[in-house]
This record gives structure tokens, sequence and C-alpha cells, in this order.
């Protein structure tokens, strides 16, 4: 099964890191911030991606964990 182009990381003290493609391009604090990194990618539809899961794929926690506790 292909993996998601989008890898949402695990959470941490920072936000999450975010990949496309395996490239790392940025660090997230909330969704818009992700939909953010995705436009200036050129990713279309940056802000409708987060429940297809052949998109996206978030490891630890979905879009409402941003931070180890």
């Amino acid at each position: 099964m292909p993996r998601a182009p989008v890898i949402v990381h695990p959470p941490c003290s920072g936000g999450r890191r975010v990949t496309l493609h395996g490239q790392d391009i940025g660090r997230a604090r909330r969704p818009g911030d992700i939909a953010a990194y995705l436009r200036r990618a050129g990713f279309p539809a940056a802000d409708l991606i987060w429940d297809d899961a052949g998109v996206c794929e978030w490891r630890e926690g979905g879009p409402d964990i941003w931070f180890t506790r």
C-alpha cells in the first residue's frame, strides 16, 4: 500500500513536524499551519486533506492533538 504524501508526525513540545513526499516542510502548531505549508509547496486543495487517509497520515493523534503533555 502506498504511503500518504503528507505525514503529520507525532506531537512534541514545539508542535508537529510535517513532511511532504519525505521532505520536511515545517513544524505546525495548528491545522492552518499545515494548509499554509502545503499551499506554498503547490499542493492542491491544501485545506481539504484532513480526512483523506490516502493524502494525509496523522501519527499518534489527529488534528485535535498538537503538543505533548
